[in-house]
């Protein structure tokens, strides 16, 4: 069985020396102190590793069972889910008005990234529930809001977003659950919807719904779409359940992966729900969760890399295969470990130079979140509306990826399924598909994004990558290995928005034809930039002489061989964009 272990050493390092969390004038940030951020770490640790992690395979073996309209969780899962809830864990970045412990996005982040690396299937029953909890907290009324949240936050209640039908997904205009008025203020839901992650389940007293449906009379396609809360059983005005309401679960999806979360198909018949926002403005309130929900499947695309190429380090120092074409490494033994033969270097250090850079693109995507929501900063919520296509499109992209390559160090016995390593596979793929698939995400990126604001925050990134290669051109130790890559790689970011602008308002597929690649070359740009700052965080270190000497020497090699090996990726990408629309769209639909 695969094993898990918190890289708690490689958080705090991002937390303090990269982006010095406590320093930064953000409400909240002054408690993100060295000492305090590694003990709620440890602890989620152990949690994760002792509890969490056993219950993976488990999981994924077992599945989830429907019985009689209820859907039974794999063996262990409640308990695991009763200490989340009696640790507090599930409340930890939620509003204390509401029972919340009041900490930043960035450190809800941070310890998600070790759930959801030890158990992903599991971590994503209270995942969901906070997306609803954080759209009624942004959107409800405050009798909305005293009622639903206290119990969100503490997970007694649960909570899921339904969106998709069976004929539409990413196209929502075209749903036909409608929700029609009564005379009491409330309306009645009817219609289906599928692919409902954390849909039902043993684990919690009630699951409250937030359903997108069409009020009929209103307006045609996506601008006719609201947001109804509708919770598994009724509530009454003091907060008690009562009867159970007209939904039901109609089966649970066959998954190639995440097992162990149901995925339901879920049928509305005339059930009571309750507006949640302004009419007609459903996918406002619904991008609330959207938003926050593809950082975190950003962060399950980096967790799932991170556990797979934990256990393919252990399995490639241990493996005996071969001998170094150099000499034998292992001369008392009957052949050296794989870690000696260049390709397996190769894999392993694609991985963790992708794991580490992504982390620390993940925490501060978080950053940019709690300077933007906290803070009021127009700039920073700008920037990470930006960003959030390329954080939840490149890291699950290559998140997969490294996952396997995690399993090619393992040659058959990766395939073979006891040990372990195709499910960290199977469990990363869904997060290039949900919460828009990743040619969605590259669509809104190029669409939408780069133009936004007369694209002032792309040109906000620009300069921000400018202002920091300026600031540091003098460092000897940064420059030729950091500075100069990173400096390479942002013009051709630059040259790709060019290009596009150039090109796409006379012919639209120019760009779109282009958009995943530039999602690609943006991510690159981006984690090179991450590696580029700490570069600087850990030469500093080491010129302090203070910490781990090993540490950071391992850091800047690491970073060195992102720069070298990955970084150039921006040029092959570059010249895909500008190869036009043409050998995208010259062949006939009837030819392929």
């Amino acid at each position: 069985m695969p094993s898990y272990t918190a890289p708690v050493n490689d958080i705090q390092f991002v937390l303090h020396a990269l982006l010095k969390a406590s320093a930064q004038d953000i409400p909240g940030y002054d408690e993100l102190e060295a000492d305090f951020t590694a003990a709620v770490l440890e602890e989620a640790g152990k949690i994760a590793g002792n509890v969490l992690a056993p219950l993976n395979a488990v999981g994924d073996a077992e599945g989830c069972v429907l019985e009689n309209g209820v859907v039974r969780t794999p063996s262990g899962f409640k308990d695991a889910f009763e200490q989340m809830k009696q640790g507090g864990w599930t409340a930890l970045d939620c509003d204390p008005e509401y029972g919340g412990q009041g900490m930043p996005v960035l450190l809800g982040t941070a310890v998600g990234e070790l759930f959801s690396g030890a158990n992903q299937a599991f971590t994503m029953y209270q995942g969901l529930t906070h997306g609803a909890y954080s759209a009624i907290h942004a959107h409800g009324t405050d009798a909305q809001k005293a009622k639903w949240l206290p119990k969100m936050v503490s997970c007694e209640w649960t909570g899921t977003m339904n969106l998709t039908e069976p004929h539409c997904g990413t196209d929502l205009g075209l749903m036909r659950t409608k929700a029609v008025p009564q005379e009491d203020g409330s309306y009645r839901i009817s219609g289906q919807k599928i692919f409902i992650s954390a849909g039902d389940h043993d684990m919690s007293e009630n699951v409250v719904h937030l359903v997108l449906a069409k009020i009929p009379g209103g307006p045609e396609g996506i601008k006719g779409v609201s947001l109804f809360i509708v919770p598994k059983f009724l509530v009454d005005d003091e907060g008690n359940i009562g009867a159970r309401n007209g939904v039901s679960v109609g089966k649970l999806e066959e998954k190639m992966g995440i097992h162990g979360n149901s995925t339901c198909v879920m049928n509305y018949d005339e059930a009571e729900g309750y507006l949640l926002g302004q009419e007609h403005k459903g996918m406002r309130a619904m991008f609330t969760m959207m938003n926050e929900a593809r950082l975190g499947v950003a962060m399950q695309g980096m967790a799932q890399a991170e556990a797979a190429y934990q256990n393919a380090v252990i399995y490639a120092k241990d493996r005996l295969q071969g001998r170094a074409v150099t000499g034998a490494e292992n001369p008392d033994g009957p052949a050296d470990p794989l870690i000696v033969h260049p390709d397996i270097r190769r894999n392993l250090l694609d991985q963790k130079s992708f794991v580490e850079g992504a982390r620390a693109f993940m925490l501060w995507g978080a950053y940019l979140l709690d300077k933007s929501h906290r803070s009021g900063d127009a700039e920073a919520e700008g920037l990470i509306s930006l960003l959030t296509p390329v954080l939840k499109g490149f890291l699950t992209d290559r998140g997969l990826d490294m996952t396997v390559q995690a399993q090619q160090v393992y040659g058959g016995h990766g395939y073979i399924e006891e040990w372990g390593m195709s499910q960290f596979v199977r469990d990363a793929r869904i997060t290039q598909i949900y919460e828009g698939a990743n040619g969605v995400q590259a669509l809104d990126l190029v669409g939408r994004k780069l133009a936004a604001d007369g694209g002032k925050h792309v040109m906000g990134f620009f300069e921000l990558v400018k202002g920091f290669i300026k600031e540091n051109e003098g460092d000897e130790a940064l420059k030729k290995d950091f500075l100069e890559p990173l400096k390479s790689a942002s013009k051709d970011l630059q040259a790709a928005g060019m290009f596009f602008m150039q090109n796409g308002m006379k012919n639209p597929n120019a760009a779109l034809a282009g958009s995943y690649d530039f999602m690609h070359l943006f991510g690159h740009v981006c984690l090179g930039l991450m590696w580029a700052r700490m570069a600087k965080a850990a030469t500093e270190a080491l010129a302090s002489g203070e910490g781990n000497a090993s540490f950071y020497e391992t850091k800047l090699a690491t970073g060195r061989y992102y720069m070298a090996r990955q970084l150039p990726a921006t040029k092959m990408h570059l010249a895909r964009i500008e190869s036009g629309a043409a050998p995208v769209m010259d062949l006939a639909a009837e030819a392929f």
